[in-house]
């Protein structure tokens, strides 16, 4: 997988293909192959693997370091402005009365009383 460039005395020359260059190019092949949904598959199965091996603590790991990275990058400021923007764009899709539809279903809904607790039954 070389590629073809020419050298100063306008010959052609054989430049190897780095690593990202090949993989880049696998990904568009099975892309083409098996489809977009192939990946969708392939990274639930991972993701439910990943799940019943380390467990959901895990994930709340993960991605409290990465909260963590994004507040060191942009400040607390950002999660409001990202937060505001999600909101506007759901507001923008389902009307101005989605809020209060959920907001109703969420009122319906049982209860998860073992969610936060902090003490253990004896």
């Amino acid at each position: 997988m070389a590629q073809e460039t020419t050298s100063n005395q306008g010959t052609p020359e054989k430049k190897p293909t780095t690593v990202q260059e090949a993989g880049r190019k696998g990904g568009r092949r099975v892309k083409e192959k098996y489809g977009q949904a192939f990946y969708v598959d392939i990274g639930k199965k991972g993701g439910r693997v990943i799940a019943e091996t380390r467990g959901p603590e895990y994930y709340a790991a993960i991605g409290k370091k990465g909260g963590e990275t994004v507040r060191a990058k942009h400040g607390s400021e950002f999660f409001a402005q990202i937060g505001k923007k999600g909101g506007d764009e759901v507001k923008r899709r389902h009307g101005p009365d989605y809020y209060s539809q959920i907001g109703k279903k969420g009122g319906e809904a049982p209860r998860r009383t073992d969610r936060h607790r902090t003490t253990t039954e004896v």
